[in-house]
Parts: C-alpha cells; structure tokens; sequence
C-alpha cells in the first residue's frame, strides 16, 4: 500500500481520497478551507497543516483544484518539499497550463505526471471510469497499481499537454453530439412534438452513423478525403442548407448548424465538392 496527499476536497478530491482509503492506502489530506477535510479524517485520513506538510508526508502527492493558477498558487506555498518527489495534477485545464506547469515544477527537481478525468465523482473506483495520463513514464509506472483503483489507465506519452488534450478532445466529441441533439429536439418540439417520442427514432440513427466513424478517421489521417465517397461535401452543403432554412422556417435558432455550413461551404469552394465530409477538418486545422 502506498502513501498518497491530496490537495482540494471538492466532490472529485474527496472522491478519489475516500477511494483510496478503501483500498488500504495511506492518505493525508491538505484543503485551503480544513472544515472540508473533517469528514475524511473520520474515516481515517490524516490532515495536513501545510501544503509542505503534505507533500513531505507522502510518496505521491494528487492535486485536484479548481484550475492550474490554484494548483500553482498552493505549490508554491511548498517549493523547498518539491526535490525528487512525485506530483500528480488532476486539475482541468488546456496543454498548455500542463506544460508552462511541468516545466515549473522540473526546475524544482520534482516529477511530474498529468491527467484527465473522464469520469464524474461517484464513478471513481468503479467500472467505466478512465483517466488519461501525460508526462513521466516513471512516475506512472512506480504508481500504477494506486492509479487503477481509481479508474483504468492509460499513458499517453511524455509530453505533459496530451491528457489536457485528449481531455479536451472527448468533451468537444461528446459537446458535438449533445448540440446535434438539442437543435433536432428544438427542431421537433417547435412543431409539437415531445424529444422523448423523438428518441427512439434518434438513438438507432445515432448509432448507425457512428458506424462510419473508423471511415473517415481513417480519411483524416491519410488525406484522402475522395476515396470511396458516397456522399459528397457539395451534396451535404446543401443538406446543412435545409437544415438552416428549415429551422428559420420553424422559428428554431439554427446557431449549431451554422458553423458546420460555412465550414462545409470552405471546403467546397476551395475545390473539395466531391471529398467526403471528413475534408471539413482540413478547413479546421488551417483557421487561426
């Protein structure tokens, strides 16, 4: 069994550290507002009365705070501890706040392991939760056994910004799905209809076309957005076209479809008519 501190009690720090107490671990616990860390006391934590304190107290410290300038605030609070100990940051942020970090804690001798939590607080240490892990390899590795009680793991390589990235990447897939699902709920209610009658017609069409995912992924990566199309971008233009014309006609906003129309639109007029949709994300990546 290991020793753990956890800085930040909100609902995913308290989460993790009960979670670890569960599992036999050792924790120590270190919150900016010590009524917070009461509860977990009682049911065996340790408290510490500094960020110093903790970290000293423990082989790996797990940040979880409200944003990166927290977790840099209360860090250095505890720079004179932070020599070749091993630091876990599970606070949310872009690949750039995980980066500018590594590189501040490096220049301290600490080691430095990012995440991204794919999960809410009451999945942690159960089935479906995941949490994705960027920066040293080592540091993952000595402490693997302590991170999969709190959820599957998975490294995705040295570089500190690629669980903020990766992070990131699942919310806008998932942000995607659920606009795609408000403006069609929109769309169907403003004639009268209800969106739970609606799902059932919805959920099966979701489905089948998610079964074209791996194609154009796979289109993505290679660039050959024109092989084997079966609906082409000009012919989907004027698709997105009905879509916004018939939500104006309903009196529905059609802001979410707006964005994927002109993108669409982009990549047709630059001579891609007849790529498949998987082009629109050569628009994307050139936008600044």
């Amino acid at each position: 069994m290991s020793s753990i501190s956890i800085f930040g009690l909100g609902a995913m720090g308290t989460a993790l550290a009960r979670t670890l107490l569960k599992n036999g671990h050792t924790v120590t616990v270190w919150n900016r507002t010590r009524s917070r860390a009461e509860p977990l006391a009682g049911a065996g934590a340790k408290i510490a009365e500094s960020p110093t304190e903790a970290i000293a107290a423990s082989e790996l410290t797990i940040l979880c705070l409200v944003d990166y300038p927290a977790a840099r605030a209360v860090l250095e609070q505890a720079q004179e501890a932070l020599a070749g100990r091993d630091l876990l940051n599970l606070t949310n942020g872009t690949p750039g706040d995980a980066r500018e970090l590594g590189t501040w804690l490096a220049a301290r001798g600490a080691i430095y392991l990012d995440g991204g939590i794919m999960a809410i607080p009451p999945m942690i240490g159960g089935a479906g939760a995941l949490i994705l892990y960027s920066g040293s390899r080592a540091l993952f590795d000595r402490h693997s056994s302590t991170l999969e009680a709190l959820a599957e793991s998975r490294h995705l390589g040295e570089d500190e910004g690629l669980a903020s990235l990766y992070d990131i990447a699942l919310l806008s897939g998932m942000y995607g799905l659920f606009s795609g699902f408000l403006h069609a709920s929109a769309l169907v209610t403003s004639a009268g209809g209800k969106a739970v009658d609606f799902l059932p017609l919805l959920l099966p069409w979701i489905e089948a076309m998610s079964g074209t995912l791996p194609d154009l992924a796979g289109k993505i990566d290679s660039g050959m957005h024109g092989r084997d199309v079966v609906s082409n971008i000009a012919m989907q233009k004027i698709a997105l076209e009905n879509i916004v014309r018939a939500s104006e006609e309903q009196g529905v906003a059609p802001d979410f479809m707006r964005p994927m129309l002109r993108l669409a639109g982009d990549r047709v007029d630059s001579g891609g008519h007849g790529d498949d949709i998987s082009a629109v994300v050569e628009v994307i990546r050139k936008r600044k």
